[in-house]
C-alpha cells in the first residue's frame, strides 16, 4: 500500500521513468539524451508529451484563435535564459490566474541554492541551444525532472502567460510551462496556494496561519523562518464577486504576495531610538500596486532611518510591487500566511547546509485509501475509522531549550495527484488526521481495533478537514509513543496520500500493523473430530481413491471433480474454477509432478474444509459472497496476520465491486498460504529476510 522512508536523501527520477508518477508517449524523457540527438541531428526539439496544442492550455475550452505557440528566437533578436541573473523582478503575471505560483516562484530566486536546484545551470541559449530545458519539482518524496520544449503560447507576438520584466529573458517563462506540463495543462494551475508550489520547489513543509488567531509571537517566528530561508507567502482574502480587487491603501484582495525579508530595522532620532519591526512585501504582478501607507515607498517614516541602515536593506523605491509595512500595519492588512520550513535533508547543497545549523528530522509515508478496504472516513464513521491507514511515531528527546520537556511535531498529510487529474473531474479530497497516545503500545493489538477508538479521544489533530492538497499542523507533545491516524471525512473515498512527520530531534515511524505470518486457525472454524465429520473425510477419500485410479495421484482437473463433488453439497456455489485449483495442487505439490498424491490431498482438504468454514461465519447474509470489507477479519480467523499493503493487494485482485467470492477467497487463501511457507522455507532463522534467484523466483511465483 505504501512506503516508509526515514532518509537524508530523497531520490531524482526522470519524466516517465518508473517511481515518477508519470507514463511518457514515448520513450523516458532524458535531458541529455534529447539535447544531444537534437544537436546531432541538426534539428529542435518538439515535446510530444506537451505538445504546442489548445490541450496543453487548457482542458475545459478551446483556446481562441489568436493564440500562436512561438519559440524566443521568433518573438526577439538575441533570447537568453536569464539577463543579469535571475531575481524577484524576472515574475510578472500573464492571463493565467495563478499568482499563487509566481509568489512561490519569487520567493525561489532569494536563494540560490534552491534555485539552482530548480532550474539547472546547465543549459542555455547559446551553448549547445536545441530547443529543449529542463526543470525539477519535487512530487510526493521524488525529485522529478521535467523536460519541455521552448516553445510558447503568444499573442501578438508577446507572451500570453508568466514572463519577464526584460522581453529577451525566459526562464520565468519556461518554469511555468514545465510546472503546467507536471499538472497536465496550464489551466490546471489556476487557483492554489502558494504552499503548494514552495513545497514542490523544495521539499519542505508548510504551515498556514490565519493572523486574526497568530500567536503573540508570530513575528518571532516569521524572522526566524526568514533567517533559516524559509518561503513565505501572505494574502488577503477576496470579494467573491470581484476577482483580484485594488482596495484604497493599494493592496489587493484575493491575491498572493511573496514575503521577501523581515527585519528590526533601527530608528534612531534625536527623539526617538529603537527598533521597528518591518516586512518586505513583494506583490507578483511588479507593478505600482503597492502599499500606500506608512514605510511605503517614499513615505516619511523614511526619513527616520540612517543613510547607513538604508543600504544595509537594500532599500530601493520603484514601482516593481514591491515594499515595506510595518509589522503592526501587516498584521491589520493581510490576513494569511504561509510559511514554507526548508528541510534541509532533502538538499545537497552545501551552503544551504552550512547556514542553517538546524534541520528537521524527517519521517515519509505514501499510502492509499481504497474503498472497501482502506477507506474508513473520519472518526464520525466508527464502525470503518479503525480501517484506515495507522502509523506509530516514537518521541524520545524533548527540543533543546524548551521549558516544558516537550517535543515539536509537525503533520504534514498531502493528497497526491489531484491537480492534474483535474480534466477527469477529480478534485481535492477532504483530508485530515487524528493523534492518539498509545500508554502502553506493546499491549496494544495492531492495527488499533474499533474498541481501541470508541473508548479513547484524540490527544490531538488537524484543525480542520478541509479539501486542499496538504493539511499540515504544528503540535507540542511530551515523549512518548502515539498512532497517526489519516483519513478522509467520509469513507469509501479513494485517493493517495503522503504522510509526513517532521520533528526537532530523531522520531521512529513505524506502520502500526501486524507482522505477516500464518498461526492456527481460530477453534471455532477448525473442523471437529466427530463421528459425522469422520463420515464426510470417509466418503470424500473413496471418492478421490476412484478418480485418482491406479496411481493414487490427481492432477487439476481432477480436483476440480474431487472438490465440486464434496463441497456442493454443503452450499450452493457455481464450483471451483481451474485456475483454482492448479493454484491448490502448486501449493501442496512438493515433489513438482503437477499432481498430488493421497497425503498431500488430506493436508489440503484440513485446509480446505477450515476455509470453507470461515467463509461461511463472515457471509452472513448467505449471499455466497464477503464484503471486502470483513476479509481481514476472515482471513484472521483463519489464521493469517497481514498488513494493509497486502490487505490493499488481495482486495484489488481478487475483489469484484467491493465483494469476494467463495471460489475467489480459497484462492486467495490458497495463494497467502504457498507465498508465506515459500518465503519461511528460505527465512528459518526467522530474519524477515529471503534469497532467491531470479531463477527460483520466476518459477515459484508462476508456478504458484
Amino acid at each position: 500500500m505504501g512506503k516508509l522512508y526515514q532518509f537524508s536523501q530523497q531520490p531524482n527520477v526522470k519524466y516517465g521513468e518508473r517511481g515518477s508518477g508519470f507514463r511518457p508517449r514515448g520513450e523516458i524523457q532524458d535531458f541529455e539524451k534529447i539535447r544531444d540527438y537534437c544537436l546531432q541531428t541538426g534539428t529542435l526539439f518538439e515535446d510530444q508529451d506537451f505538445p504546442a496544442a489548445d490541450s496543453s492550455i487548457y482542458f475545459s475550452r478551446s483556446c481562441p484563435g489568436s493564440i500562436r505557440w512561438r519559440r524566443p528566437s521568433e518573438l526577439c533578436d538575441e533570447p537568453r535564459l536569464f539577463v543579469e541573473g535571475a531575481t524577484r523582478f524576472d515574475v510578472v503575471q500573464g492571463e493565467l490566474g495563478d499568482c499563487w505560483l509566481l509568489a512561490a516562484v519569487a520567493n525561489l530566486t532569494l536563494n540560490d541554492a534552491l534555485f539552482y536546484r530548480v532550474v539547472p545551470n546547465d543549459q542555455s541559449f547559446v551553448k549547445d541551444y536545441a530547443g529543449v530545458f529542463h526543470f525539477r519539482f519535487w512530487q510526493y518524496g521524488r525529485w522529478v525532472d521535467i523536460v519541455v520544449d521552448d516553445r510558447l503560447p503568444t499573442c501578438g507576438g508577446k507572451l500570453v502567460f508568466m514572463h519577464s520584466k526584460h522581453n529577451n529573458e525566459f526562464w520565468s517563462a519556461l518554469l511555468e510551462k514545465a510546472y503546467a506540463k507536471l499538472h497536465g495543462s496550464y489551466e490546471a494551475l489556476k487557483g492554489g496556494t502558494a504552499c503548494e508550489a514552495m513545497e514542490d520547489f523544495t521539499g519542505g513543509v508548510t504551515e498556514l496561519y490565519e493572523l486574526d488567531k497568530a500567536p503573540p509571537n508570530f513575528y518571532r517566528i516569521l524572522l526566524k523562518a526568514f533567517e533559516r530561508w524559509s518561503l513565505m507567502s501572505c494574502s488577503i482574502e477576496g470579494d467573491p464577486n470581484i476577482l483580484e480587487m485594488e482596495m484604497d491603501n493599494g493592496l489587493i484582495k484575493g491575491h498572493a504576495y511573496s514575503i521577501t525579508k523581515v527585519k528590526l530595522v533601527d530608528v534612531q532620532t534625536s527623539r526617538v531610538k529603537g527598533k521597528i519591526p518591518l516586512l518586505r512585501v513583494r506583490n507578483p504582478w511588479g507593478n505600482e500596486c503597492e502599499w500606500k501607507g506608512a514605510w511605503s515607498d517614499r513615505s516619511q517614516e523614511w526619513t527616520l532611518i540612517s543613510p547607513e541602515e538604508k543600504e544595509t536593506m537594500g532599500l530601493r523605491f520603484a514601482s516593481d510591487g514591491e515594499f515595506w509595512i510595518s509589522y503592526k500595519d501587516f498584521m491589520e492588512n493581510f490576513q494569511r500566511v504561509e510559511i514554507c520550513n526548508l528541510n534541509p535533508d532533502s538538499l545537497d547543497d552545501e551552503p544551504l547546509t552550512k547556514k542553517s545549523k538546524k534541520k528537521w528530522e524527517m519521517s515519509m509515508y505514501e499510502g492509499s485509501w481504497i474503498k472497501n478496504c482502506t477507506a474508513g472516513g473520519c472518526r464520525n464513521f466508527i464502525d470503518t475509522f479503525w480501517m484506515n491507514p495507522q502509523f506509530r511515531v516514537e518521541l524520545e528527546d524533548v527540543d533543546e531549550d524548551d521549558d516544558d520537556d516537550l517535543c515539536t511535531v509537525i503533520v504534514g498529510l498531502m493528497q497526491k495527484n489531484r491537480r492534474c487529474n483535474r480534466k477527469m473531474g477529480q478534485e481535492c479530497l477532504t483530508i485530515g488526521f487524528a493523534i492518539y497516545l498509545l500508554k502502553s503500545p506493546d499491549r496494544l493489538p495492531k492495527p488499533l481495533p474499533k474498541t481501541f477508538f470508541q473508548y479513547n479521544a484524540s490527544i490531538a489533530r488537524s484543525n480542520t478537514f478541509i479539501n486542499l492538497r496538504e493539511v499540515s499542523c504544528r503540535f507540542k507533545l511530551p515523549p512518548g509513543t502515539y498512532c497517526i491516524v489519516p483519513s478522509t471525512f467520509d469513507p469509501a473515498e479513494e485517493g493517495d496520500f503522503v504522510l509526513r512527520v517532521f520533528t526537532e530531534k530523531k522520531n521512529i515511524m513505524t506502520e502500526y500493523d501486524e507482522d505477516i505470518g500464518i498461526t492456527k486457525p481460530d477453534a471455532e472454524v477448525q473442523v471437529p473430530e466427530t463421528e459425522e465429520e469422520k463420515s464426510k473425510d470417509d466418503e470424500v477419500r473413496e471418492f478421490f481413491a476412484n478418480i485418482a485410479g491406479e496411481d493414487l495421484e490427481v492432477d487439476c482437473y481432477e480436483l476440480q471433480e474431487i472438490l465440486d463433488f464434496a463441497l456442493k453439497k454443503e452450499f450452493t456455489f457455481e464450483g471451483f474454477s481451474l485456475d483454482v485449483c492448479r493454484s491448490m495442487v502448486a501449493m501442496m505439490d512438493v515433489d513438482r509432478s503437477g499432481k498430488l498424491g493421497l497425503e498431500e490431498f488430506k493436508n489440503l482438504w484440513v485446509d480446505i474444509r477450515t476455509w470453507k468454514n470461515v467463509f461461511k461465519k463472515y457471509d452472513v447474509d448467505h449471499s455466497g459472497s464477503l464484503n471486502t470489507i470483513e476479509l481481514r477479519a476472515a482471513l484472521h480467523s483463519a489464521g493469517y496476520r497481514l498488513n494493509f499493503h497486502v490487505l490493499r493487494a488481495l482486495v484489488l485482485r481478487y475483489g469484484k465491486k467491493g465483494k469476494i467470492t467463495f471460489d475467489d477467497f480459497i484462492q486467495c487463501a490458497v495463494k497467502l498460504k504457498t507465498m508465506i511457507e515459500t518465503f519461511q522455507e528460505r527465512d528459518p532463522r526467522k530474519t524477515l529476510k529471503a534469497t532467491f534467484t531470479l531463477d527460483e523466483w520466476v518459477e515459484k511465483t508462476m508456478y504458484s
